[in-house]
């Protein structure tokens, strides 16, 4: 039995998801909205998976950072997390505001906790976790503040093991034997210094991997501060966590790393959200949104089930609310209130649906139907919320450049992206 008072525990602990990046490498997606409200999997938004984490973890008093185009996440937190009057629970929203101390927005993550640190001190929290609102993954919290707890850490952060390819890309922590941090390394790109940060051989064992692995502990950008840590740790004028406060951090105090060996990944570009959604249409996708134990929780819409008239569906999700004709759907990700036509033909793309019905269509002579027209083909592409596809239209990134800027459409990492609201006329080739 583990020795810890988990509910006395996660009483005193608050967590704070960061939430307020402009998200320009997800550009259109974040056009009109926040990162955090992007939406994922067809019903959900990508700041569901931080806050459900928190949930499942015991952790019940969230505030979500926002800044930029904050009204559409403010409305779905506000929709989506709602405790009863006698809990003391709360998924709250924290935006950038002008203070007679700071006139300034968020320029960092360590600068946005800094800015609010006058809200989370006010209560006799003692743990502090902080997140990032773009990633795909399902921890336990409890965990990581156990090792935390354990270890008389002042600071955890999460690391996760990744190939020396993909360690250029990371801030690459080097640990002692007892995981404690003694190094710290944003991107690094020579060889020599690759060498030198590589996970050592007995560490690699005890993590079930060959002692000859050539891997390196990548910061997922979590972290548990203890609380006077954290007041002195932003005593100063820093605003980023894992570029500046980390690094200072290390000789003055005990940082530990928090090795996690599950499914993670970095949604923050184009090309990284797509090849995640569509990894959810496998038979045993790597992260599983059918876990009934720790479920991942978003707005609930009360949409009638889904209407399906003679359509072909393989390796497909297919989110509430739909009506999808005599169409041929393959891979592809389907979100809410979507209305495909018959003889179109879906390939390899996230239709992400629609907030409302178009029940006022047959006053509007001058655009689609709201969805998919008929007879149309889309293949590698996002077609954002509320967008208007006419009769014929053709959508694929075929023979045209890797990034491109077009009438009503971007490409992105090779991906077409239709904006939020955009229309593709009938017969449109894109």
């Amino acid at each position: 039995m583990n020795p810890l008072n988990w509910p006395s525990i996660t009483e005193k602990t608050l967590a704070i998801v960061m939430g307020g990046g402009a998200g320009t490498r997800l550009f259109p997606l974040t056009k009109e909205r926040s990162k955090p409200a992007v939406p994922l999997a067809g019903k959900y938004r990508i700041v569901d998976i931080p806050v459900s984490n928190c949930i499942n973890s015991g952790l019940r008093r969230v505030y979500v950072l926002t800044q930029f185009n904050s009204a559409s996440l403010h409305k779905h937190i506000n929709s989506s997390y709602k405790f009863d009057n006698f809990s003391r629970s709360f998924v709250e929203i924290l935006a950038a505001q002008q203070t007679p101390t700071d006139t300034s927005w968020y320029q960092g993550t360590a600068d946005a906790v800094r800015q609010n640190l006058r809200d989370f001190l006010q209560y006799p929290y003692q743990y502090f976790v902080i997140l990032s609102g773009d990633q795909l993954y399902r921890m336990d919290f409890r965990e990581v503040l156990s090792q935390h707890i354990t270890t008389k850490a002042d600071m955890t952060l999460a690391t996760i093991p990744v190939g020396r390819e993909a360690a250029t890309d990371f801030g690459i922590m080097h640990t002692d034997d007892s995981r404690r941090v003694i190094r710290f390394e944003e991107k690094p790109k020579t060889p020599e210094l690759l060498d030198q940060l590589r996970i050592p051989p007995a560490l690699l064992k005890e993590l079930g991997h060959p002692a000859d692995g050539d891997l390196y502990q990548a910061s997922m950008g979590i972290y548990i501060f203890n609380r006077e840590v954290l007041v002195k740790a932003l005593d100063n004028a820093h605003v980023d966590f894992g570029k500046h406060v980390i690094p200072e951090m290390l000789p003055k105090y005990r940082v530990h790393s928090y090795i996690f060996q599950g499914y993670w990944e970095d949604i923050g570009t184009i090309r990284a959200f797509f090849n995640a959604n569509l990894q959810l249409t496998d038979a045993v996708p790597d992260f599983n949104f059918f876990d009934t134990a720790t479920p991942i929780y978003t707005h609930a819409r009360f949409l009638p089930a889904s209407k399906i008239n003679g359509a072909t569906i393989r390796q497909s999700i297919i989110s509430d609310g739909c009506i999808i004709d005599d169409a041929h759907i393959e891979r592809s990700v389907i979100g809410i209130r979507s209305y495909i036509k018959s003889g179109t033909t879906v390939r390899n793309s996230i239709i992400m649906g629609a907030d409302f019905y178009d029940v006022d269509h047959a006053n509007r002579t001058d655009a689609p139907h709201l969805g998919i027209g008929k007879n149309c083909v889309i293949d590698h592409a996002i077609i954002d919320k509320n967008a208007r596809v006419g009769d014929g239209a053709v959508i694929t990134p075929d023979g045209k450049p890797e990034n491109f800027d077009g009438d009503n459409y971007y490409i992105r990492d090779g991906i077409v992206v239709v904006p939020k609201g955009a229309t593709i006329p009938p017969g449109g080739w894109i």
